[in-house]
């Protein structure tokens, strides 16, 4: 049990990651459904195995136990990918800093992946449960109830069918697999590699039943009913609330990594600080001798490799594009209702609620809906391309921001398409564009025309809060009637039909010829029509249109052209 057995360790786990690779990419939906797991986790596994004939291999220090552990951890660190690469960095960090006796024993399996579940909680700013760090703890869990002198085969099964046991359990704990059907793919990686280890120690693979990869679907978090925080309205408009299933750390454009030498401890955890700042899925390790890796996901790769730069040297910086990824992969899109026949210029809405989705489709748009979770760029990127339109319009309808859609526009424009981002921040204002287009017209011309129409209808909404909140003009409490006039509040009221009238009064005292009322799904019945006498007894001539999109969140959506 010297050294070789830790190289007959790498080269087996690397074996078992060839023959699953596609099969943990295909697992891959958290903290990005980018399909990379599998390949990021043998790319680091490789680069490990590789780093023993450079490290260890030259004297035929292979036996060493230490030597080849640490060319082990230098190679993982140095040549990690991914978030998941990165976190493998450390288990066989933790394992050179285990290997301290002469042979590979339980004492350097108990203690290595105790001192691994250590230095990943050190590194990953914050923690998930159901990932391959929750598999990873339940594993080196396992391996702490054995006793130095206990057979190290026994210890390493012990570990491996513990990890196997909690992968069953990730979809349970992070509501995007349980919502996927999928156990978490980075922890089924981390168990093959741990198997690989069995297989090392005993010269068989574990003997356990199959591990079912798949489960039921769990419907995700129900969007109830409930009065929405004054904090949530003024974000962006049309999103009921952040879903905790598409947290997919979706809100990201790059993964970027570097390595850093000539740094220490304390400038280290400055740039964590400073990546804190700028991204998230932040991920910063060492390998023991002076070196590290650092991992991010953020919207300015640029910022993150200049905050690099004070840190110490960087190289090896790696940087990739999620949108592009999933434009390359030919990333599964949800589906979408089309027009047939509608020439060779397209429309995308963005739409929450089921009235609001027929009423933009009986425009001719095409329909992505937003109503249990925030659109990704990705979900966007494919409806463009899936509509095989040479000119495309898109009414985000305030589900994106305008960073997110320069970066969908960036990516799916190419020398036979034009993808035209219109500036509409509600479902009112795309519904005030949509009646102004005109086919016939070019498409820079068109889009302008349909922006002006946007852009010249003062929009609102109606909303309850959730809570005792200060705004600009005084104190919500709970179950308040707040009318916003863009993303402000400017009205509260104890009665939310109150409030709608006060509401409808300030926005037509600028003025007003039309107004659209678009009820959401919770507005009290006979809200609508309280709201069309009022306007025509208190603004006489003002003409109104209500329509029932039945969208969430909001008690109605109001627009003043």
């Amino acid at each position: 049990m010297d050294g070789r057995v830790l190289e007959l360790w790498a080269r087996t786990a690397v074996a078992g990651l060839e023959r699953r690779c596609e099969e943990i990419n295909s697992l891959n939906v958290f903290p990005i459904p980018d399909s990379d797991t599998g390949t990021n986790l043998l790319f680091t596994m490789r680069a490990a195995l590789g780093a023993i004939d450079e490290y260890a291999g030259a004297d035929g220090g292979t036996k060493d136990v230490r030597q080849v552990a640490i060319a082990l951890a230098r190679g993982a660190v140095a040549g990690a990918r991914g978030n998941s690469g990165v976190i493998l960095s450390q288990v066989l960090r933790g394992v050179a800093e285990a290997a301290v006796a002469s042979a590979v024993d339980t004492r350097t399996v108990r203690t290595g992946l105790l001192m691994a579940t250590n230095l990943v909680t050190d590194a990953v700013s914050y923690l998930v449960e159901g990932t391959i760090v929750t598999v990873l703890r339940c594993a080196a869990d396992a391996a702490a109830e054995f006793p130095d002198e206990a057979p190290v085969a026994d210890t390493a099964r012990a570990a491996a069918d513990a990890a196997a046991a909690a992968l069953t359990r990730t979809p349970s704990q992070l509501e995007v697999l349980g919502t996927a059907g999928v156990v978490d793919a980075g922890g089924l990686g981390l168990v093959v590699i741990l198997d690989a280890l069995v297989t090392a120690v005993t010269g068989a693979p574990p003997d356990r039943p199959p591990i079912a990869l798949h489960v039921p679907r769990r419907t995700p978090s129900a969007r109830r009913a409930e009065p929405v925080a004054v904090g949530e309205v003024q974000a962006a408009h049309a999103h009921p609330g952040p879903g905790p299933d598409c947290g997919e750390g979706s809100d990201q454009d790059f993964e970027v990594m570097y390595l850093v030498a000539e740094s220490d401890e304390a400038r280290m955890a400055g740039l964590r600080g400073a990546l804190n700042d700028l991204g998230d899925s932040i991920v910063i390790v060492g390998d023991g001798d002076g070196g590290w890796s650092v991992h991010v996901h953020c919207t300015d790769a640029g910022a993150a490799v200049e905050a690099g730069l004070a840190a110490g040297r960087i190289h090896g910086i790696r940087v990739s594009s999620f949108l592009v990824d999933a434009r390359d992969q030919g990333l599964l899109v949800p589906p979408v209702r089309t027009r047939p026949d509608q020439g060779e210029r397209g429309i995308v809405a963005v739409v929450a609620g089921d009235g609001a989705a027929e009423l933009f489709a009986s425009e001719g748009a095409t329909i992505l809906r937003c109503d249990d979770a925030p659109v990704t760029r990705a979900q966007l990127l494919g409806v463009i391309r899936q509509m095989g339109r040479t000119e495309v319009l898109v009414l985000p309808n305030g589900a994106l921001t305008a960073q997110e859609l320069v970066a969908v526009s960036a990516a799916a424009r190419d020398a036979r398409h034009e993808v035209l981002l219109l500036a509409t921040s509600a479902m009112v204002q795309g519904l005030a564009s949509l009646a102004v287009h005109d086919p016939e017209r070019e498409a820079v011309d068109d889009a302008f025309a349909m922006s002006e129409a946007a852009a010249a209808t003062r929009w609102g909404s109606l909303r309850i809060a959730r809570e005792r909140a200060l705004t600009y003009v005084g104190t919500c409490e709970p179950g308040d009637g707040i009318g916003l006039m863009g993303h402000e509040v400017i009205v509260i009221e104890p009665d939310a039909v109150a409030a709608g009238r006060r509401l409808v009064d300030l926005v037509l005292g600028a003025g007003g010829e039309l107004v659209t009322l678009l009820m959401g799904s919770e507005a009290p019945e006979g809200l609508d029509t309280e709201l069309a006498d009022h306007i025509s007894q208190r603004h006489p001539g003002v003409e109104v249109m209500i329509y029932h999109g039945g969208q969430p969140g909001d008690l109605l959506q109001l627009g003043v052209e």
